[in-house]
């Protein structure tokens, strides 16, 4: 069980054509800075993702997968703390270097080994699955109101009940609702703002007609987050359920467990969006559990290996009934796994097998590869 030997492969998957907004639409949607870049200025597929190799001594290997943008002196400095390590000797609910963006990826490999070692699944390192199905929902970003029945109508005949768009205040969210429910009158609608409607003012215009349609989930963060006492007076309108975005790797915003706590203080939600590593997850989880609100997991539109391991984190989550964002393999061209996750829409299955129950495509990883880098 002693950790000996640390890979990684850093890759950069496209997404696929037309797959992620309008052809006339050039809105980028990583929301963090890069070097010198604001927030907000980089599409999400042009930054690179890291995927880790973890090898033990007695030859089992865990995989991981860091968010997209990582940082190599990091990497180096984390991989410093592990080796020679005893996996035995390791709390899986915190590891032994400080959190940061790519904790959540050397957790995974943490975890994907020593379920390995111990012939179990991820999910029974959580207490075991709650469920084995996830509900999953299809996702857009921005899109002008004329491509919208198309849209609909394909993920419909998919089998998906529910889509996510990005939006801000250009958007006619209206007319993309009205258009939606006019091709499939079951199928939900996540309006997703990334805090881009502003006011409250701004967000009631928009929600009262929302309202009249009917076809909204849910509207998740439409104002800066820090006004939660706004997001207070939003849920009261009682027009659309309102949701907060807790993402713990954006720790450059300040994003951490207590939002949670502090909305449900507030009375401010109906509901979550968390996006974290196992642990972290499981501890919002119970939070909104014990609150009796539901949830669904997040996503950077990733690779397979970290949507696996949402997949493990959802199924034994008690209070994760929306539809979570597991969708990387309609947006980019490759997932990275040699068997992508079941995904029959409106639902995607636990991976079987130990583990994670998922394992990387070396051909694809090879044609995808931008970098390399090992320590032992």
């Amino acid at each position: 069980m002693i950790i000996q030997q640390l890979e990684f492969f850093e890759v950069k998957v496209p997404a696929l054509p037309d797959a992620v907004a309008s052809k006339t639409i050039n809105k980028p949607l990583h929301k963090l800075p890069v070097g010198a870049k604001e927030g907000w200025s980089v599409q999400f597929d042009q930054l690179p993702k890291l995927l880790i190799k973890l090898s033990l001594k007695n030859g089992v290997t865990g995989w991981g997968e860091c968010y997209r943008d990582h940082h190599w002196k990091t990497i180096e400095d984390i991989s410093g703390n592990l080796l020679g390590k005893n996996l035995k000797d390791l709390s899986l609910q915190h590891l032994p270097f400080p959190f940061c963006r790519e904790y959540d990826g050397f957790e995974c490999a943490l975890y994907d080994a020593f379920a390995k070692a111990h012939d179990l699944r991820v999910v029974d390192l959580l207490g075991g699955p709650v469920r084995n199905k996830i509900r999953v929902g299809a996702w857009s970003s921005h899109r002008e109101k004329e491509e919208i029945p198309d849209l609909a109508r394909k993920f419909s005949n998919m089998g998906f009940d529910c889509i996510k768009f990005k939006a801000d205040l250009e958007d006619d969210v209206a007319a993309w609702c009205e258009s939606i429910q006019v091709v499939d009158d079951k199928m939900d609608v996540i309006l997703d703002p990334n805090e881009r409607w502003e006011t409250s003012g701004e967000t009631r215009k928009r929600m009262a007609r929302l309202g009249e349609i009917g076809n909204v989930l849910c509207l998740e963060d439409p104002i800066p987050r820090w006004k939660l006492n706004d997001f207070a007076l939003l849920k009261a309108q009682g027009t659309v359920p309102i949701v907060l975005h807790v993402s713990l790797p954006y720790i450059l915003h300040g994003q951490r467990i207590k939002d949670a706590i502090q909305a449900i203080e507030l009375n401010a939600i109906d509901g979550f969006n968390f996006n974290c590593g196992l642990a972290n997850f499981q501890r919002l989880d119970h939070i909104a559990h014990a609150a009796g609100l539901p949830c669904w997991h997040g996503s950077e539109v990733d690779l397979g290996i970290l949507e696996a391991m949402y997949m493990h984190s959802c199924a034994a989550a008690a209070s994760c009934h929306w539809p979570s964002d597991i969708f990387g393999r309609l947006i980019r061209e490759h997932d990275i796994l040699k068997k992508p996750i079941d995904i029959r829409p409106p639902f995607a299955y636990l991976p079987d097998g130990p583990g994670l129950g998922v394992e990387p495509d070396m051909d694809a990883v090879k044609h995808y590869q931008t970098d390399y880098r090992i320590f032992a």
